[in-house]
């Protein structure tokens, strides 16, 4: 047999047993330890500046002092900077690295290594960001509500929780009565006359606060932090297609490093962000529903409500509705939203004209988006009707800085120039920070707007989002770093979310066989 026609019986043979690789097939292995790496040395760094006192409570809390010996305790604080619990922690950890790496390795099948190192990612989550927030409740609870937490997200929204339950409401009131008066610089602590967040975020607490005082005796926002943020982390890999992709989604947002310790100290920006990812989720859900449908275009009427139909996009739009309803952050997402919503539109005829196609695809769209307004109005309404003035007040006037005592100019953002050139005379100046925001902001939207019609994708959307939030934030008032952690969420989300037909964990495509000499 001659070398060509071995050729042709040899080659096809070794291409088919070929699979197609990830580009970087140890990508998720090198990300993950330097996302673990940074998350601890970042944490570390936060309990000893931030909470210098933790070495010291850490032995006098009743449950976690007597975790370990009196003589483990005092050997394991020695090192300084990390209490001894803390230390195995982050010795835990690392561990669950040094298992994903061997994975990463030996394995022989692609469902079980995905398992695994899914397990694993969640074993580290657990250990560096539920754990550690878990510890700085319980420290909380023996040093009094104004310590290990962040003043708006866990001891302003506990107060406006328990003046929901007692039937005043939280715009109207201050908080100069509350732990809040202990917390902070005094010179800048103008929210104990304001609370900025929308009504979502104390209604939807309100029933875990009424649980776990009837349970537990006590009570912290952090339980639902935590409970929305392990839902997001549970819905994260049904919003990408391929399994490296989803250990990525749940690996970089899980272990985001400015968002894991905002959510460790009881910043908000996870609830906000688990109603965004729970309508995605909701949405790609229809999506992939409808792609199914059009493969089998003779079952289409065969299970009507099924996934697929118009009642995954009215879920999708009543949680995005939630989302708007919990901060202004949200907003800027809902003209993206609307664009994904129309090129979702099933109604949409290719025989009619321009016109028709257009009303139609608008009619459409407004019929899977009733629930995100009735929601929002649901939530926001009866507080705004209560006292306009007074919301108005609290929401937008405090962050614009036109507030009696507004927000002080704050954070990393271009705002700092002012004070660096003598524009303004204080912190608490007002300048029109809107002039920047539309002469930037509306070109920006328009542009992106304009490229998701063209590719009207959910990557799309989400990158258009999070590229507006970056520019809008950067030239407002104030750009806390709360908001970086955020928005590297959404970029995250933005960069690997998809919608359509899904590999199975594991499942690897064939290449084709070769073409003969």
């Amino acid at each position: 047999m001659g070398d060509s026609a071995k050729r042709n019986i040899i080659q096809p043979m070794i291409a088919s047993r070929q699979v197609s690789r990830p580009t970087w097939p140890r990508l998720d292995a090198l990300l993950l330890a330097v996302l673990l790496i940074a998350r601890l040395r970042i944490d570390t760094l936060a309990e000893a500046v931030g909470v210098p006192l933790h070495m010291n409570d850490v032995p006098r809390q009743p449950l976690l002092g007597h975790l370990l010996s009196d003589q483990a305790m005092k050997l394991l604080a020695q090192q300084g900077l990390v209490d001894p619990v803390g230390m195995l922690l982050i010795v835990a950890a690392l561990a669950c690295l040094v298992l994903y790496l061997v994975v990463s390795e030996i394995h022989r099948s692609e469902r079980v290594a995905y398992r695994a190192k899914l397990l694993l990612i969640w074993a580290i989550l657990l250990l560096t960001v539920f754990a550690p927030s878990i510890k700085m409740m319980l420290l909380r609870q023996g040093s009094g509500p104004a310590s290990y937490s962040h003043d708006g997200g866990v001891i302003q929204t506990e107060a406006t929780v328990n003046f929901l339950l007692s039937g005043r409401n939280p715009y109207v009131e201050d908080y100069t009565k509350t732990p809040m008066a202990e917390w902070g610089i005094n010179e800048f602590r103008t929210a104990l006359y304001h609370y900025p967040y929308l009504p979502w975020t104390f209604v939807f607490s309100a029933p875990f606060k009424v649980l776990a005082d009837h349970t537990l005796g006590w009570y912290d926002q952090r339980m639902v932090y935590l409970l929305l943020f392990a839902l997001t982390l549970a819905l994260l890999p049904g919003l990408a297609r391929q399994p490296q992709t989803r250990l990525l989604l749940v690996m970089l947002i899980g272990l985001n490093p400015i968002m894991g310790s905002d959510l460790i100290y009881g910043q908000n920006d996870s609830f906000v962000l688990a109603w965004i990812v729970l309508s995605l989720w909701l949405w790609v859900k229809a999506t992939e529903g409808r792609e199914r449908r059009a493969d089998t275009p003779e079952k289409e009427d065969s299970a009507p409500g099924r996934a697929g139909g118009r009642g995954w996009y009215l879920a999708s739009a009543a949680a995005f509705g939630l989302a708007c309803a919990s901060k202004p952050t949200a907003w800027f997402l809902a003209p993206f939203y609307v664009v994904l919503l129309a090129g979702s539109n099933e109604l949409l005829d290719q025989g009619k004209g321009t016109w028709e196609r257009t009303r139609a695809r608008l009619a459409g769209t407004l019929r899977s988006a009733w629930p995100a307004l009735a929601a929002g109005a649901l939530i926001i309404g009866p507080w705004f009707v209560w006292n306009p003035a007074a919301m108005y007040d609290d929401v937008w006037r405090w962050a614009n800085g036109t507030s009696a005592s507004a927000y002080q100019i704050w954070g990393w953002g271009a705002s700092n120039l002012l004070l660096a050139f003598g524009w303004v005379s204080s912190r608490f100046a007002y300048w029109p920070f809107w002039i920047p925001e539309l002469v930037l902001g509306l070109p920006l939207m328009a542009w992106l707007l304009w490229r998701q019609l063209r590719e009207n994708s959910l990557g799309q959307a989400l990158w258009g989002y999070g590229l507006f939030i970056l520019v809008f934030f950067f030239v407002s008032r104030f750009l806390n770093e709360n908001y970086l952690g955020y928005l590297v969420a959404i970029l995250v989300l933005g960069a690997l979310a998809d919608a359509g037909p899904r590999a199975p964990a594991g499942d690897q495509q064939v290449l084709p066989p070769a073409k003969p000499a």
